[in-house]
């Protein structure tokens, strides 16, 4: 069956047509990075109107570069949360609307599920069960996963999430936006020398705080002479942190369920230097770890359409309601048999 999947949970206008069989079709991406960039981050009523915009062309434009009609869609995957609400609409209304028209199911797919099967669409997926360490803008989370909907949640951030707070370090040391990949061009130029701390890796758990990460780089920028090579420097430190922190608590994760698979997904799973010092854990502790394609890291519709398909493919799906929740708990999913 051919599954469209629709991503528009935040400010990226994602479409994807994936196989049962074949696999991935095709997938297209529209970002709004350079609308947004004016305002510093982004606004959700500009994202909304954006994704109006686009996604109706996109999807157009995703079926005739797969040389394939309306009918030859068996199902549609639409993001519906979490999300900013007003752009998750754009995609559930779309989606339904296109359902209704064409007379085919539609599924309502959690984003974060999304991302965390994300690596199902290598040529290498990781077989269940494994640990998921889902980092992301919005949230930080170790999942261990028994198959698609048997979730069970290890630890998540009790504030920021790792990738807001490389943003607004970034924000604070004047990078602008978006901030976590420019951060990360300039600690390549630094050096860690400053000791960040590692928050919340003394004590037994694996929760995350990121809060005060943000505080002490506060601190150490207004201490410094804000020269060119101390914001480097402390660019460098702050992601060293950062990377050392996840790699701890996946480690006790790991050690925790007794699993040797470990898959990391999510924007900030693309961080080479978090990348590295992951592998270098998984390498000690002789487990192996997965992560998708870069392309496939931040937003996009093939993780939808792929996540969509796999529920559909089990006799899942939903009426013509418009289901949409910017809060949406990964424990509330349903399983998929088999």
């Amino acid at each position: 069956m051919y599954v469209l999947g629709i991503e528009t949970s935040c400010d990226e206008t994602g479409v994807a047509i994936y196989h049962s069989r074949q696999g991935l079709i095709n997938h297209l991406l529209y970002s709004q990075i350079v609308m947004h960039n004016e305002y510093g981050g982004v606004v959700p009523e500009l994202a909304s109107r954006d994704h109006i915009r686009k996604l109706v062309p996109l999807i157009k434009q995703c079926l005739q570069e797969s040389r394939l009609k309306n009918s030859d869609i068996s199902g549609i995957a639409y993001t519906a949360g979490p999300g900013l609400m007003g752009a998750l609409l754009v995609g559930a209304a779309t989606a339904l609307s296109l359902a209704w028209s064409w007379q085919i199911p539609a599924i309502a797919v959690h984003h974060m599920e999304g991302h965390l099967l994300a690596p199902m669409l290598e040529a290498n997926p990781p077989e269940f069960p494994f640990v998921a360490l889902l980092i992301s803008g919005g949230h930080t989370l170790l999942v261990q996963v028994e198959g698609i909907g048997r979730y069970q949640l290890l630890g998540e951030s009790l504030d920021d999430a790792a990738g807001e707070a490389f943003d607004k370090t970034a924000k604070m040391l004047g990078l602008g936006y978006p901030g976590g990949p420019k951060l990360s061009a300039l600690a390549e130029c630094g050096r860690p020398r400053i000791k960040f701390p590692r928050p919340m890796t003394d004590r037994p758990g694996l929760d995350f705080s990121f809060s005060g990460l943000k505080t002490f780089a506060l601190n150490t920028i207004n201490a410094s002479e804000k020269s060119g090579q101390d914001k480097a420097d402390i660019a460098a430190s702050f992601q060293d942190a950062v990377a050392d922190t996840l790699s701890i608590k996946c480690k006790r994760a790991l050690q925790q369920t007794g699993l040797s698979r470990l898959v990391v997904a999510g924007g900030v799973s693309a961080n080479q230097k978090i990348r590295a010092s992951l592998k270098e854990m998984a390498a000690k502790e002789h487990a192996q770890i997965y992560f998708p394609r870069l392309q496939f890291c931040t937003d996009n519709g093939a993780m939808i359409a792929y996540a969509g398909c796999q529920r559909l493919m089990a006799g899942q799906q939903q009426g013509l309601e418009i289901f949409a929740r910017p809060r949406w708990p990964l424990s509330e999913l349903s399983q998929v048999q088999g």
